[in-house]
């Protein structure tokens, strides 16, 4: 490797050096004095570049200056320093067995530094907390208790006026753990009902593809029911074939009708396990048609633009009378999650446990602001789906947090949008093993609250805590802006998403010219009151003086999800999929706040 070649090569991992300093660390090298570099020459090389000056003075004070560190010592780290809960020689062995690579230091129940830092670097050392890696909550409580992560306008791959709509959209939301998806149902050719958002010149599919798709990946990432949220502007006929779909195609894992013993309240995601249930509109028993506020309100929540206008209202009176009709096969499907207009909340005669409503994102944010108690309380017993507003055509999302602070269960975003509200609600769903379920904290599941967002009061769920994150270095962030030349000028920003008086940011100083093992060594403390609605978002942005930043990844967990002491945090890419080898360096300590 020549210097002319070691140059692009520090280029290419994304570390700008200048000339003195690249040719200072070649002759360094460069022990054969060839002018390039050879065999063990290039691994000296590497070890300079990946060497990690931050983790050796960790290990050099744990270790007491010594060669390896002893089973002891690492026993008194993972106690004192990373606040391990089952710190003992127990785990501090199996830590040894696992991730110390020199067989006779790993016989002696010690560990080096390349252990060490591996170690750091592993499942073990991040984060986010291994044991919520995995389902640890109760699953046998009400559906109404939990949250659940739901899905908008499911079908649709890009925008909601022109963009494709494609049964893979089902796919990928159902492997990212979505247990509510939505469609949009309306007439096909050859008396096959189709999806595709009405009124508009996006794609369409086949609702039998649709269904085809949720069977075969419903319960590939998760065993918890799967709620399909039918928007139904089907003819009778239609409906029918609906119903003959649903059943043919999901044969026994379609809920058909309520389960033994359940006759006052919602059944718990144990008893659904392998079920996909329908949510819609059900036929009383005395008439044949049903109010058609659902499918109205979202159209009618914000127009599209005067053109969807037009054709809705010719359609819509072109097809009144069909419109509010429901066949009965297709009503026979709904068991748990019938739709009903939202009459106010009620304590004189509240609706049926298995009646629920869905708010746009603008109705729900102003009963968050003027009846967030009553809201809570309702949200005891009751499913609530709040979805986006209708003028968010570009299909953006609102922050899904205000919703859940609330108990709202069924907040629907639109997964095929990437930033913030996509990363906030992973972050809120990779608690609990990625199963779509997550517990609500027990404030949001007393009938007798008490709580409020807008008003903080005394109670259990004000346990406020202080957070304070350090910052140290980077690992290897990419490059995102592609041109030859460009080298990232990376710097940290770390959020804290609740309430909104624990909502907070703080970012650090921008390091020039280095993505490759950029060091901040920056402390930042927040004060968070509810600790159990908060969600810590970690963004690494790449700096731009003349234009936008670009977003180069991020991290976003639960804040009862933080481990403590020195933690890796492996980033995600925009899409929400991890990157090989990005990782940022902090460390984390939560304490009692007065």
């Amino acid at each position: 490797m020549s210097f002319k070649e070691l140059k692009n090569f520090l280029k290419e991992i994304n570390i700008l050096v200048d000339d003195g300093y690249a040719r200072q660390i070649f002759e360094q090298c460069d022990i054969s004095q060839t002018d390039t570099l050879e065999d063990y020459e290039i691994e000296i090389f590497y070890k300079l570049l990946t060497e990690r000056k931050e983790i050796d003075r960790i290990f050099s004070e744990q270790s007491e200056d010594k060669e390896t560190m002893s089973l002891d010592n690492l026993v008194r780290f993972l106690r004192e320093v990373q606040h391990e809960e089952e710190a003992g020689p127990e785990l501090a062995l199996s830590l040894i067995e696992k991730y110390e690579p020199n067989e006779t230091v790993r016989r002696q129940r010690a560990m080096t530094k390349d252990g060490f830092q591996m170690y750091l670097l592993s499942a073990d050392g991040n984060l986010f907390n291994q044991r919520h890696s995995h389902v640890y909550q109760d699953m046998t409580q009400p559906l109404s208790h939990y949250y659940i992560s739901s899905s908008h306008n499911t079908y649709l791959m890009e925008d909601q006026l022109k963009g494709p709509s494609s049964t893979e959209a089902y796919i990928r939301a159902l492997t990212k753990g979505c247990r509510c998806v939505e469609l949009d149902c309306w007439d096909g050719p050859n008396s096959e009902p189709v999806i595709y958002h009405g009124y508009t010149l996006t794609s369409k599919i086949l609702f039998s593809d649709a269904i085809k798709a949720i069977k075969n990946y419903a319960f590939k990432t998760s065993p918890y029911p799967v709620i399909i949220s039918l928007e139904n502007h089907c003819s009778l006929e239609q409906q029918k074939m609906m119903a003959h779909h649903l059943h043919t195609i999901l044969e026994d894992m379609l809920l058909v009708a309520p389960l033994e013993g359940n006759t006052n309240e919602l059944p718990s995601p144990e008893q659904l396990k392998g079920k996909i249930l329908v949510k819609g509109k059900k036929l009383s028993l005395e008439t044949e048609e049903v109010s058609d506020e659902d499918e109205a309100a979202e159209m009618e929540d914000e127009t599209v633009n005067s053109e969807v206008e037009r054709k809705r209202m010719v359609n819509q009176c072109s097809f009144q009378s069909d419109k509010l009709k429901l066949a009965k096969e297709l009503s026979d499907t709904v068991i748990y999650c019938k739709s009903v207009h939202f009459g106010g909340f009620s304590d004189t005669s509240p609706p049926a446990y298995n009646e629920m409503s869905s708010f746009t994102e603008s109705k729900a944010l102003k009963l968050v602001q003027e009846s967030g108690t009553s809201f809570i309380r309702h949200n005891v017993r009751h499913l609530s789906r709040i979805y986006p507003a209708g003028w968010r055509t570009d299909s953006s999302n609102y922050n899904p947090v205000d919703m859940w602070n609330v108990g709202c269960q069924i907040v629907a975003l639109n997964f095929q949008s990437k930033g913030l509200e996509m990363d906030v609600h992973q972050g809120r769903f990779q608690d609990n093993g990625l199963c779509g379920y997550v517990l609500k904290p027990e404030f949001l599941r007393d009938e007798q609250s008490e709580f409020n967002p807008k008003f903080i009061t005394e109670g259990s769920w004000q346990t406020q805590k202080k957070l304070q994150v350090r910052i140290i270095s980077g690992q290897q962030l990419p490059k995102v802006n592609k041109s030859k030349n460009s080298i990232v000028d990376p710097r940290v920003i770390v959020e804290i998403h609740g309430l909104q008086m624990d909502n907070d940011k703080k970012q650090t100083k921008v390091i020039d010219n280095n993505g490759f093992k950029p060091t901040w060594n920056e402390t930042f403390e927040f004060k968070i009151h509810v600790p159990k609605l908060a969600l810590v978002r970690f963004m690494v942005e790449d700096f731009d003086a003349s234009t936008k930043n670009d977003f180069i990844g991020q991290f976003t967990a639960p804040f009862m999800s933080l481990k403590r002491g020195y933690r890796h945090i492996h980033l995600l890419t925009k899409n929400g999929d991890q990157y090989p080898s990005a990782t940022l360096f902090v460390h984390i300590n939560i304490l009692d706040s007065d």
